[in-house]
């Protein structure tokens, strides 16, 4: 069957196609198949079929039946809002959509513009007063309170966002010809690189407050989101600079042949070039950071994992870890992969601009 009429064809017919195309493909299809059905079987009887959804405590859920949804249901604002109050918990609920909004915003092409640091001012401005209060009758609630799905989303977009402005000039450094700059930026990201993210966060944690005067120390949220940002900016450092090294020397031949000076050069020229090359690559850095708040536990700060291991601490729901991971898990596998078709659907619409400008040019 050529090419063009199976374009056409029923999508059960490309299906069949697609799975026949020689006996080997057939032979490892059909294989791969059989191995998903008998892994799926008993996973969807223990997830759906077998499963009890309303209880009370424990009791409702027989130890021999399927997963225990009902201790979900239970505990499942005390998962997504940790401590935050709970009837204050819809301020945190919009406050993570406000940060959701202003990550889509920035990551699609089409607004870039000037506006959109306004829309990020004024986007901070109303996340800080729903999540703080104490204006506009909302009730004071501290930063250690935060916690939960919002956190996760909080300490991600932060740690991204910043982290990959300060990535610039550190990458930019490492590619100047001043050796000052060069050297220091060199070691700040060989010596951020050369430890796990836990050991930042605890240093962030723990030496701040003895290196900062006092008066200037930030809080344990504050200090978090020093240390994640830092870690951050030295991994995307590197990968920006990837992206610059692909940039042909021509590129910035012919900006000086025009008179294009430094900064408009790297700003309007370079930049948005090595941007679109690593974008995949940062895209990973992405997924790995929501992955990596995970480790924020370990200074007292209940994100969503660590909102779900406290929800088992409840004498009425013993034992259910199983269901509780695999809550967490889908609750990341949906954010993460929201993130990669963002990220692909954002490298599709750099293609189709850059195309549409050569189609001009």
């Amino acid at each position: 069957m050529s090419e063009l009429v199976l374009a056409r064809a029923p999508w059960w017919r490309r299906l069949y196609a697609e799975l026949t195309r020689s006996p080997l493909s057939a032979v490892l299809n059909i294989a791969a198949l059989i191995a998903i059905v008998l892994v799926l079987t008993p996973f969807v009887s223990w997830a759906l079929i077998d499963a009890t959804w309303i209880g009370s405590s424990g009791d409702a859920c027989p130890v021999t039946g399927g997963a225990c949804w009902a201790f979900i249901g239970a505990k499942l604002r005390l998962i997504l809002f940790g401590r935050f109050p709970y009837e204050d918990q819809w301020r945190a609920l919009f406050g993570a959509i406000i940060l959701v909004a202003l990550v889509v915003l920035s990551l699609n092409p089409a607004f870039w513009r000037k506006w959109l640091l306004a829309v990020w001012g004024v986007g901070l401005g109303a996340y800080g007063i729903l999540m703080w209060g104490g204006v506009f009758g909302l009730s004071y609630v501290e930063s250690s309170l935060w916690g939960g799905l919002p956190l996760t989303i909080l300490l991600t977009v932060f740690g991204v966002s910043f982290g990959l402005v300060l990535s610039v000039p550190i990458a930019l450094a490492r590619q100047s010809k001043l050796p000052v700059f060069k050297t220091a930026s060199i070691i700040f990201v060989e010596a951020v690189r050369g430890v796990p993210l836990i050991s930042v966060l605890f240093m962030a944690s723990v030496l701040l407050p003895l290196i900062l005067p006092d008066g200037f120390t930030p809080g344990g949220l504050g200090r978090v989101l020093i240390g994640l940002v830092l870690f951050l900016a030295a991994y995307m450092a590197e990968v920006l600079r990837g992206g610059l090294q692909a940039i042909p020397n021509g590129q910035y031949e012919a900006c000086r042949s025009l008179g294009i000076s430094y900064w408009p050069m790297i700003l309007k020229v370079i930049l948005p070039q090595a941007f679109e090359t690593v974008l995949p690559a940062m895209v990973n850095l992405f997924i790995g950071a929501l992955k990596g708040t995970s480790l924020v536990v370990i200074v007292a700060m209940m994100d969503l994992l660590g909102a779900a291991q406290a929800a088992l601490a409840d004498p009425k729901w013993i034992g259910f870890y199983v269901e509780t991971y695999v809550f967490a898990g889908l609750i990341y596998a949906l954010m993460c992969g929201s993130i990669s078709w963002y990220g692909r659907q954002t490298e599709k619409l750099l293609r189709d601009m850059r195309g549409n400008s050569n189609d001009r040019g």
